[in-house]
């Protein structure tokens, strides 16, 4: 949709929907990531922020990710997923939901965390390595683990 100044994309990124991805200036994404927009929702992501290698984001409920924010390598960030109210129907068949993902400034997402639709990460906030995200985070906190939870303030 938009793209700053100063933007890498590495070798093998994947980009579906282009149409409703917004770079800020100084961007980096790294090698082998998907980033799948979505034609409902954007992908926004802000300035000077870095994207690792090997991650998925998929858009299709909408996306933003602030400035200054760090995301590991294999990070996944989903905010979709079927609603499994159908139960004699197979889960592919359920209707999906959609929920928005907001990553606010100066946040830091360890290597393979796996953020689930709807959440907000907090201002100036850490995930840990291999933390499962399955609520919002305050601001300025760390926080770790499966599911992940408040470790303590920074």
């Amino acid at each position: 949709k938009n793209i700053g100044e100063n933007i890498v994309i590495e070798k093998n990124v994947l980009i579906f929907h282009p149409e409703n991805i917004t770079f800020g200036n100084n961007i980096y994404i790294g090698h082998n990531t998907i980033l799948k927009g979505y034609y409902k929702n954007e992908i926004i992501i802000g300035e000077k922020t870095w994207v690792g290698q090997n991650c998925f984001i998929h858009g299709a409920g909408g996306i933003y990710i602030g400035n200054k924010v760090g995301i590991g390598p294999n990070v996944k960030i989903l905010s979709s997923a079927h609603n499994l109210s159908m139960k004699n129907e197979a889960i592919i068949e359920n209707d999906l939901e959609f929920n928005k993902i907001i990553i606010e400034d100066y946040c830091d997402i360890g290597i393979g965390s796996i953020i689930l639709p709807g959440l907000k990460i907090g201002k100036g906030s850490v995930i840990g390595a291999g933390s499962v995200v399955t609520k919002s985070v305050d601001q300025y906190t760390i926080n770790a683990g499966n599911p992940c939870k408040k470790i303590r303030d920074r």
